[in-house]
């Protein structure tokens, strides 16, 4: 089965790309990993015009969604240009909200989401949130439910600059039970980033190999380099229809095994980009170790490869089977 976008979907990737090209994400990375949010905030606001939040936050609260498939474009871009900020936790907030019996909270909350004047963060089975200091809507997964937390603690460094963790602090109002809904979205857009993550990867890659010479002839030219990098662009190109064929369903165990693929296809992306450019690769000054980390980071978040497998083969199938 072939997923293509249509048209306005394509478009719609288009100019975000061509957004986010010109807003130099290295250096507002560099500058949200030392708790300086200006430049972060402002791009923040220009994917808010893009309506990318609103595609998460149904048209009653001032929203465009939910709209699964245009969000996993729009998260492919934001990979690709390695967006720092809690972009994933703002749309599973969304969802949270969203699907909340008490409309109340999403009242109040989901229209500043929408229109990118508020950023959540999302305490799930964790002890720590992504950017607490900066989101101005913290919710927290109990025993009880989810909390709408009153502030954080001390922020602490990750492995991925562009993610910072605080704890958030206990209590807070009891908004009711979490939907279930909302882990498909987190994955569904971890999985989008994670794409567009391996394939600035593969493409910086492919540049760097063509320049950079050995034996008065470029690397790229080796057979080993050849077959490393047409090994990712396979892994990647595999990847895509189950990310869109996901974002279609949105079934469990779908978004799971496109999450674990792309990934997957990512990490391999980051492993070759390392071994292509050699000792270069491993400085933190030089801007590909940005993507590097990042596609580590988001390898782990929200489902670790061997549980979102265990998600794909226990599922059910039609017949009542399960998936072995």
């Amino acid at each position: 089965m072939r997923f293509l976008l249509d048209p306005e979907q394509r478009a719609f990737g288009d100019s975000l790309n061509a957004m986010l090209a010109a807003a130099d994400t290295p250096s507002v990375i560099r500058d949200w990993s030392r708790g300086e949010h200006a430049r972060g905030r402002a791009l923040w606001s220009r994917i808010a015009e893009a309506d990318v939040f609103g595609l998460a936050v149904p048209e009653a609260y001032e929203g465009l969604g939910p709209r699964p498939v245009e969000l996993a474009v729009a998260f492919v871009e934001l990979g690709r240009h390695a967006v720092p900020g809690p972009l994933v936790e703002t749309v599973t907030a969304a969802v949270l909200l969203a699907g909340l019996p008490d409309p109340g909270p999403a009242k109040r909350l989901l229209p500043a989401l929408a229109s990118g004047e508020a950023m959540a963060t999302l305490a799930w089975t964790a002890p720590y949130a992504l950017d607490g200091d900066v989101a101005t809507t913290r919710l927290a997964l109990t025993a009880q439910g989810l909390r709408l937390s009153p502030g954080h603690g001390p922020v602490r460094p990750s492995l991925d600059p562009a993610r910072r963790l605080t704890p958030l602090e206990p209590g807070g109002e009891l908004l009711g039970p979490a939907p279930a809904t909302a882990l498909a979205y987190a994955r569904l857009t971890t999985a989008a980033q994670a794409l567009g993550v391996g394939q600035a990867l593969l493409d910086k890659t492919v540049a760097h190999v063509r320049q950079r010479t050995q034996f008065g002839v470029s690397i790229g030219s080796f057979q080993a380099v050849k077959h490393r990098l047409a090994d990712v662009r396979i892994g990647l190109e595999f990847a895509r229809p189950l990310l869109f064929g996901a974002a279609l369903t949105m079934a469990p165990a779908d978004v799971a095994a496109a999450k674990v693929t792309a990934c997957e296809a990512a990490y391999a992306a980051a492993r070759t980009a390392l071994q292509s450019h050699g000792a270069i690769g491993y400085t933190a000054e030089y801007d590909l170790s940005l993507w590097l980390t990042k596609a580590r980071a988001l390898r782990t978040a929200w489902g670790a490869p061997d549980a979102c497998r265990a998600d794909v083969l226990g599922a059910p199938t039609l017949s009542g089977d399960r998936r072995w």
